[in-house]
C-alpha cells in the first residue's frame, strides 16, 4: 500500500498543501471554496476559470505508463474514481509546483464529439499527450500534468486534464492543436472538440497572484475529481459528486515526473 493509500486508511480526508512535502498529503478536509459570482446554474462548469482556447502540454520524459498487468489491461472496465486514485491524483498536484510546474491550465477533450469510441480513448488521449510533449521539448520546456476520463450521459467520453503550460508557448499550442486532433481522429476538426482555460482566469496568474491560483488550482481539482465513488467521495470531502461512467481502460494518470515513484524518490 503507498503511503497516499495509507493517510488515507488512517482516516481523514486529503488536502492540497502548498507547503506540504514531496508527495505528501494532510488529514485536513480540502477547503470549502466561495465560488464567487456563480449561480446554481454556472456550477455545471469549472469555476473561477474563463473559456480560452488551447491544448494541454506534456513532458516528454512524462509519458503516461505503460505499465500493464490486469488491473491496467485494455479492456478493463470501471465506473468512478477510486480512493487510490484520488488520492494518487491529490498528492501529484502539490509536487508539480514543487518541481516548478505548477498546472496553469485545464483542458477537456470531447473524443466522443470527435468521432472516437469509448474503446479507443485511451489511445487518444495518449497520442494527443505525446504530440503535445514532444512540441513543447522543442521549446526546451518541462511541463507536469494529471488526466481524468468521464464518460456523460449527454457528452459521452471525455478527457480532463490539468497541466502545466508555460505562458510563452500558448500562442504555439493553440495554433497546433486542432491538426493534432485531425492527426488523431483522421477527420476534419469538430468545433468545441476541445476547450482549455487559464486556472485562474489569466495567463500567469500563478506568479502575479499565487493565492489566487491555489484557490482556483482546488476548485479545478475538486471538479476533475466529481466522478468518486462513495467511499473516496466521503473521505476527501468532494462535494457536487457526479457518476463518472463507463471507461474502458485506465480512468486517470499523471505524468511520470510526479508520480508515485517520482515522489517517493524526492522524499528519500
Amino acid at each position: 500500500m503507498s503511503n497516499d493509500q495509507k493517510a488515507v486508511r488512517h482516516g481523514g480526508a486529503l488536502k492540497l498543501r502548498r507547503s506540504a512535502s514531496f508527495g505528501e498529503v494532510s488529514f485536513e478536509p480540502l477547503m470549502s471554496l466561495r465560488v464567487q459570482n456563480q449561480t446554481p446554474k454556472d456550477r455545471a462548469t469549472p469555476p473561477y476559470i474563463t473559456t480560452y482556447i488551447l491544448g494541454d502540454a506534456a513532458n516528454s520524459a512524462s509519458k503516461p505508463s505503460r505499465r500493464g498487468g490486469a488491473r491496467n489491461r485494455a479492456d478493463r472496465e470501471s465506473h468512478a474514481l477510486t480512493v487510490s486514485q484520488i488520492a494518487n491524483l491529490i498528492a501529484a498536484t502539490p509536487h508539480a509546483e514543487r518541481i516548478g510546474l505548477p498546472f496553469t491550465r485545464m483542458v477537456t477533450i470531447h473524443w466522443h464529439a470527435a468521432g472516437v469510441s469509448l474503446d479507443s480513448m485511451a489511445k487518444a488521449t495518449g497520442r494527443f499527450l505525446d504530440l503535445l510533449s514532444k512540441t513543447l521539448a522543442r521549446h526546451e520546456s518541462e511541463t507536469a500534468w494529471i488526466w481524468v476520463h468521464e464518460n456523460g450521459r449527454n457528452k459521452g467520453g471525455h478527457c480532463h486534464l490539468l497541466a502545466h503550460v508555460p505562458p510563452a508557448l500558448v500562442s504555439t499550442v493553440t495554433r497546433l492543436q486542432k491538426r493534432w486532433l485531425r492527426r488523431i481522429v483522421g477527420k476534419p476538426y469538430r468545433s468545441r472538440v476541445i476547450r482549455s482555460r487559464p486556472i485562474g482566469g489569466r495567463l500567469g496568474v500563478e506568479c502575479g497572484n499565487p493565492a489566487l491560483h491555489a484557490a482556483n488550482l482546488e476548485a479545478s481539482l475538486r471538479y476533475v475529481l466529481k466522478g468518486a465513488d462513495a467511499e473516496a467521495a466521503a473521505l476527501f470531502t468532494l462535494d457536487n459528486v457526479e457518476p463518472g461512467g463507463r471507461i474502458i481502460g485506465k480512468r486517470c494518470g499523471t505524468s511520470q515526473n510526479i508520480g508515485p515513484k517520482a515522489r517517493k524518490a524526492c522524499r528519500k
